[in-house]
């Protein structure tokens, strides 16, 4: 099993070396997060956390929607120290949290739980579900749960390391009989070296 140590010491890596448009999950615009975001009602007093969001610009998006309370969560300082720089003064308007997902306990309910390709790099079945777990610990009953991962025909490494690919289904199987499929689609993920990556986009809603 890999380490929170190990993952930390990796993304610092990535994060402390590279430039942010340098690495191949760059977007300048997270339109199809936001499209999904629209789909399952997403409005600025809605409370969002975005689990790997280090450097991603889906924060400075919501943000400027008047969104306020959105929560990052990244296992890499260096990450979030690149968002914070970013933002700005507006840093101070957003949640930070330095953790690996599968050793964070949430002490607050979450309205939308969106991952954008961390989910993928838990390639241990025992980690994959205890994310489910801490999903279902932070999302509240009614919430929604965004998921993008590579697809099943989708690339089986990313940044040297491997990944699992998923569908709906075996993340369904995942959550549980207390989630619902409300919405899976397949992306097109053009990387800055102008290469494809296909995604898949699942999004469950929480019974209750």
């Amino acid at each position: 099993m890999t380490s929170d140590r190990q993952r930390k010491t990796h993304w610092d890596g990535i994060y402390g070396t590279k430039a942010e448009d340098a690495v191949s999950w760059y977007q300048q615009s997270p339109e199809q997060s936001l499209t999904l975001l629209e789909l399952v009602g997403a409005s600025p007093a809605s409370a969002v956390i975005d689990i790997g969001g280090g450097v991603s610009h889906l924060v400075d998006v919501l943000l400027g929607r008047g969104f306020d309370d959105v929560t990052v969560l990244d296992i890499s300082q260096a990450a979030l120290d690149a968002d914070r720089a970013r933002l700005g003064p507006d840093a101070s308007r957003v949640t930070w949290i330095r953790s690996d997902v599968t050793a964070w306990r949430p002490d607050r309910g979450y309205d939308i739980w969106h991952d954008r390709a961390a989910f993928h790099f838990l390639t241990e079945a025992s980690d994959q579900e205890t994310y489910a777990t801490v999903l279902d610990s932070a999302l509240k009953p009614g919430g929604h749960a965004i998921i993008g991962t590579f697809a099943p025909d989708g690339p089986e490494k990313c940044s040297g390391l491997p990944i699992v690919r998923h569908d709906a289904g075996s993340i369904g199987t995942l959550l549980g009989d207390g989630y619902e499929l409300v919405d899976t689609r397949r992306h097109e993920h053009r990387t800055p070296w102008d290469s494809v990556q296909l995604f898949q986009f699942s999004t469950f809603r929480k019974r209750g």
